[in-house]
């Protein structure tokens, strides 16, 4: 099973051991398209600030972010699942799970980012600023900057297994699945149950959830179908949409009753 994650835009903060070594990073078909990205966030950040924070599409509360993103060669590294913060990343609790859950998800957590593409929840990383979203001046969308490094090195990563695809549209963009992999790929929609509609806290917290309760059962789904079986012993609400053809994704509905 691989998990795929969607950052989040907080951060903690820099790690006080050895400075990124991006050599050290999973998925070494993305090394080059990364650098190319840490050399130009850099260079953009060491020069005009006000343009820095344009393209960065950074409030003038986050300015500061500006400086964190001049630092990235030298500011000191931690595990990623230790970097990302917020509702998804709470809600999956990565440091209470047990040591055999912690490999689970050293092996199938994939956490996409601007930056560097996707790194393991295990890769030594420092905080940055730099979503999927921004174009840079010299390398453009990074959306496009990802596809074809991703489409090289993401289905060999997918091994055999389901691909549980958490990610946000932004992210979602620079990877589509295809083909025989498309058709054990599986999305999740959190709804609210009496009226259907997507929740946005909730959404997150759930999904975070999710990846947990399937960590910490030790569960790896083949495909999708086994995915709903699963989901549905360990409690959750699942109404599926199954593809109307071969080779396309499917999509589950898990309906919660809390939308705070």
């Amino acid at each position: 099973m691989l998990v795929l994650l969607p950052p989040s835009e907080g951060k903690a903060g820099s790690g006080r051991g050895a400075p990124l070594k991006p050599e050290s990073l999973s998925l070494p078909g993305l090394a080059a398209a990364r650098e190319a990205v840490l050399n130009e966030l850099v260079e953009l950040c060491l020069g005009d600030e006000g343009k820095a924070q344009e393209v960065l599409g950074l409030s003038e509360g986050l300015r500061g972010e500006i400086a964190k993103n001049t630092g990235l060669r030298t500011a000191g590294a931690r595990p990623a699942g230790e970097v990302y913060t917020g509702v998804l990343y709470d809600a999956l609790g990565l440091a209470s799970l047990d040591a055999a859950a912690k490999r689970r998800a050293a092996r199938s957590l994939l956490v996409f980012s601007g930056l560097w593409g996707a790194v393991r929840v295990t890769d030594r990383i420092p905080s940055y600023r730099c979503s999927m979203g921004v174009k840079l001046p010299g390398l453009g969308a990074l959306g496009g900057h990802w596809r074809a490094p991703m489409a090289a090195v993401l289905p060999e990563a997918a091994g055999d297994g389901l691909v549980l695809d958490l990610r946000s549209s932004a992210y979602a963009a620079a990877w589509k699945p295809k083909g025989e992999l498309a058709g054990r790929t599986a999305t999740v929609r959190v709804l609210h149950a009496p009226t259907r509609k997507v929740v946005s806290h909730f959404n997150k917290a759930t999904k975070g959830r999710i990846v947990r309760s399937l960590l910490a059962a030790g569960i790896a789904p083949k495909g999708p179908a086994e995915l709903v079986t699963a989901l549905r012993e360990l409690g959750y609400v699942v109404e599926v949409r199954e593809p109307a053809r071969a080779g396309a994704v499917w999509t589950l509905d898990v309906l919660v009753d809390e939308v705070t």
